[in-house]
């Protein structure tokens, strides 16, 4: 058990090392460069595309959850509404995911973008 934590140690302290020496200095960008890059429509469409992809993430991994419960449920009534509920999870996430950019547009205006 000694043996196995002391191994592990020296394992994340090498992985660490190895980052830390093959790590480079960050540069500032150009300012011309930062204010094209933070204007307002732009920031609010990299925000649109990034609430699609988490809500799109999330609801396949609930519709992977939903299909895994419903394939081993084996006949159970619990299983199968946890199966349900979790599809109707997903449905939800999709729905969402498709009207996120709506939804943004609504609060772009409510903003002035």
């Amino acid at each position: 058990m000694l043996r196995r934590n002391i191994s592990r140690l020296l394992f994340l302290l090498t992985a660490t090392a190895a980052a830390v020496a093959v790590s480079v200095p960050a540069y500032a960008a150009d300012s011309q460069m930062i204010e094209a890059v933070n204007s307002l429509p732009v920031i609010v469409s990299n925000i649109t595309k990034w609430i699609i992809g988490l809500l799109f993430g999330l609801a396949t991994l609930f519709l992977t959850i939903g299909g895994l419960r419903r394939l081993a449920a084996g006949g159970d009534p619990g299983e199968v509404e946890k199966s349900n509920s979790a599809f109707k999870s997903a449905l939800i996430g999709y729905a969402l995911a498709i009207l996120a950019p709506v939804l943004l547009a609504v609060v772009r205006g409510w903003i002035g973008g």
